[in-house]
């Protein structure tokens, strides 16, 4: 009779397999290229007229994109939020990359904790203790300060919550929640992008306001984590 472990270890082997190869694809037909402002400004007329023609098609298409690249922490979530914006404007792109990109981090922080939780807790769970500790009570706001202020890298985040003992449900939650300002700020940035058709556009008071957002967004995220902080004192 087949152990449990054994199929496990053939999922792990198949799910490593899967993620390379995909990983390949991406280099060996230089997705990066397609993940590019210079990309989206040179492309944002032809996929307007494409959406224009064919709305579930790109909507879907442009869903699963951003699913699979965050999924694979592949580089391109930040030109796949500008590029929602751009296409979709802000309301109906704020929807899609609030959806696709949390779905997509839920999936990469399921892989990380399907192939290597077992492995670290195994070798270092003396060391995690405290730590396992700490994210089981507190999980859910280290988590959303993670999320609301932007320290770390998006797909950095993702893996390494998979690897502690925070539940699935419950990172899913907070990081829909939390990422909500953020991706609004992108997302308006976005359609600001999507409007420059000359130099002159750059000086624009919506698109300076947008990257002012940029810039500003991670010092009043912190300054709202720092309330909250002082009121659960």
């Amino acid at each position: 009779m087949k152990q449990p472990s054994d199929k496990k270890g053939r999922g792990k082997i198949a799910l490593l397999l899967a993620a390379a190869a995909l990983a390949i694809l991406f280099i060996v037909f230089d997705g990066q290229q397609y993940l590019s402002l210079t990309f989206l400004k040179s492309s944002r007329q032809l996929l307007q007229s494409f959406y224009i023609e064919h709305h579930l098609f790109t909507i879907t298409s442009y869903i699963l994109t951003y699913i699979l690249i965050t999924a694979l922490s592949l580089p391109g979530a930040l030109i796949m939020s500008l590029g929602g914006g751009a296409l979709f404007g802000l309301w109906l792109g704020f929807l899609l990359v609030s959806f696709a990109s949390t779905i997509g981090a839920t999936l990469a922080f399921l892989g990380a904790r399907f192939l290597f939780k077992d492995a670290i807790q195994k070798r270092f769970g003396e060391k995690l203790t405290a730590i396992n500790k700490g994210i089981e009570q507190d999980g859910a706001f280290y988590l959303f300060t993670l999320r609301l202020v932007p320290v770390f890298p998006f797909f950095i985040i993702n893996l390494v919550m998979g690897l502690t003992p925070i539940r699935p449900a419950v990172f899913y939650l907070v990081s829909q929640i939390g990422m909500l300002p953020g991706t609004l700020v992108y997302v308006n940035a976005g359609t600001q992008l999507g409007k420059i058709e000359s130099a002159s556009g750059i000086l624009s008071p919506g698109l300076l306001f947008s990257f002012a957002l940029l810039g500003v967004f991670p010092l009043l995220a912190k300054k709202v984590i720092e309330v909250i902080k002082k009121k659960n004192e």
